[in-house]
């Protein structure tokens, strides 16, 4: 039987209550709640919260309004992705949740860039920690627990006795996160399961993460990642805002049409074999054309990962993926290509031109 895939970046979370398969049908036909709390959360308070994230963020945060959330980055200057965080506005803070142990790096980023601003953020992970509710029956689950469900996409409301609750965006799939007391995630955990929530662990998570293309910071990037290969322009990059580091890249790369990579969903052929491993090359005749991001086992698809490849490798390539005694026979899925990175929409050059005015 394949070996189940976990992850490093999950270390001390439950992998899975028992029956990963399981748990992802639940999560795919009705409610799961998975443990996230290694997520990091920073608070940005302040007056000038939004007027100074938005010169720092690639998201349009300025008049972000209260009750509301986004996806943002932070990118170096040749507009490499550092950073990916979630955003959420409520009443006077905005708060940011990112991958694990990125929270020391990014708080130094924002103490840096304070200067005459009056803003204050913070490390606020020893305060609260994340959970996921996931499936079709979230709305049901958070009506049956007392709990608000906001509007879809990255609605915010808060919770009672603190933290808030926020709907993502994942492409056909509900859910929603709640950012709790984390000296109450206990009780929480309860008080969801008891609502009809299957208790889950991070592999039904990752495996369903994968299946939406949702990219994860460190596992499907590297040091050279740029926001247009993974599917954040959009999501997490506002094109017709300027006025940020690395925006430069963005409004080229952009404008061509042309990232040098792509993130693709591969299928694989592994058989009995141990999977390939996040940073496993993908090879073509011998060569590398990408690398192997998250791997999971999947309830329905089997293995699958995602991977960045160059861009012109074709869906049909002949490919093979892993190191050592990890190499299996991989194939692109056609319909993981999305059709706007081989050409940019008409009259996407002149809004550019216009978002780098700021």
């Amino acid at each position: 039987m394949t070996e189940l895939p976990g992850t490093d970046n999950d270390q001390g979370l439950p992998a899975h209550r028992g029956d990963p398969l399981a748990e992802q049908r639940a999560m795919a036909r009705g409610a799961a709640v998975v443990d996230r709390s290694n997520r990091g959360v920073v608070a940005v308070t302040g007056p000038e919260r939004l007027s100074w994230l938005h010169l720092l963020l690639t998201q349009h945060v300025s008049e972000l309004p209260a009750d509301t959330g986004t996806e943002a980055l932070v990118l170096d200057a040749h507009g490499r992705v550092l950073h990916h965080m979630v955003v959420a506005h409520t009443a006077d803070t905005v708060f940011l949740d990112t991958e694990p142990g990125d929270v020391p790096e990014l708080v130094e980023y924002l103490q840096k860039m304070v200067f005459w601003s009056k803003v204050e953020p913070r490390d606020a992970s020893s305060e609260l920690a994340v959970l996921s509710l996931v499936g079709p029956d979230t709305p049901e689950v958070l009506a049956k627990a007392g709990l608000p469900a906001p509007e879809r996409p990255h609605g915010v409301a808060a919770l009672p006795d603190g933290g808030f609750v926020r709907r993502m965006d994942w492409p056909g799939q509900d859910a929603a996160d709640l950012i709790v007391p984390r000296d109450a995630l206990a009780s929480w955990w309860e008080r969801l399961t008891a609502a009809g929530a299957r208790e889950a662990g991070t592999l039904a998570f990752e495996a369903l993460r994968v299946e939406a293309q949702r990219p994860r910071l460190h596992l499907d990037t590297d040091e050279k990642t740029i926001p247009h290969e993974v599917g954040w322009i959009g999501s997490a990059v506002h094109l017709s805002k300027g006025c940020y580091r690395g925006q430069e890249t963005v409004a080229r790369v952009a404008n061509l049409g042309r990232p040098p990579r792509r993130l693709v969903l591969l299928h694989l052929d592994a058989g009995d074999e141990t999977l390939p491993v996040p940073g496993d090359p993908v090879l073509r005749d011998g060569r590398a054309v990408g690398r192997v991001g998250t791997v999971a086992v999947h309830h329905e698809l089997g293995p699958v990962a995602l991977a960045l490849v160059k861009r012109n490798v074709p869906a049909d390539a002949e490919l093979t993926a892993g190191a050592d005694d990890r190499v299996a026979p991989v194939a692109i899925d056609p319909s993981s290509i999305p059709p706007e990175q081989d050409a940019p929409p008409p009259g996407r050059a002149a809004q550019l031109r216009g978002g780098l005015r700021g």
